[in-house]
Formats: structure tokens, sequence, C-alpha cells
């Protein structure tokens, strides 16, 4: 009898820690892959090096890179992916949320 009561408690904890796994792995991809992953893939093939080599930084949204974005995009700071040495312009520069998962815009930089 307590067999057929363990069975069902095992497979509920089954499920809630297969839940759990699968949030950990959405959170953990770096900010530099989800910029990568969100370009095209002629830009993503003029970038010679890793996307482990570009830059992160938090920047402050001002009137300048505001434009970039989407209208509707409203926070004051923002992570900017910078993409160096590259084959057809100097940078590439993308915008991605402070959730870490939406890219609000990207512009090419030269000098």
């Amino acid at each position: 009898m307590t067999k057929f009561s363990v069975l069902p408690l095992l497979f509920l904890l089954n499920m809630m820690l297969t839940g759990c796994m699968s949030y950990e792995s959405k959170s953990s991809l770096p900010i530099e892959m989800i910029a990568f992953n969100s370009l095209t893939k002629e830009e993503q093939n003029s970038i010679p090096v890793s996307p482990k080599d570009s830059t992160v930084e938090k920047i402050n949204v001002d009137e300048k890179n505001r434009l970039l974005f989407h209208k509707d995009y409203n926070k004051e700071q923002v992570y900017s992916v910078t993409f160096n040495n590259l084959e057809n312009a100097d940078k590439l520069q993308v915008f991605i949320d402070l959730d870490k998962e939406t890219v609000i815009g990207k512009v090419f930089l030269t000098k």
C-alpha cells in the first residue's frame, strides 16, 4: 500500500526538479551569447573572434542612444555588448535590457 503512495510523490518531486533545472539553464546563458545569438548570420560571420572577447558594460540611457532602442523602451540603464575587430566596420554594439534576455537595439560604430 505504501509503495503506491510513494510513486506519485517521487513523480511530483522529479517534475519539480526538472522545472528548476530548466529555469536555471535559461538564466545562465552569458550576455555575450544572448547578443551574439540575436545577430544575423552575416553579422555573426563578420566577427572573426569569439563572442567571449566582446566587452560588456552597464550604461545609462541618454537621448543619443535612446534613438537606437524600441520606441516603448523607458528604462534608465541597459547592458551594452561591443564586438570588436569586425571585417566591415570597427565595432558592433548590441543593447540588452537589464532582464538579460531582451535585445532592444544594435548599431555599427566606425571611427
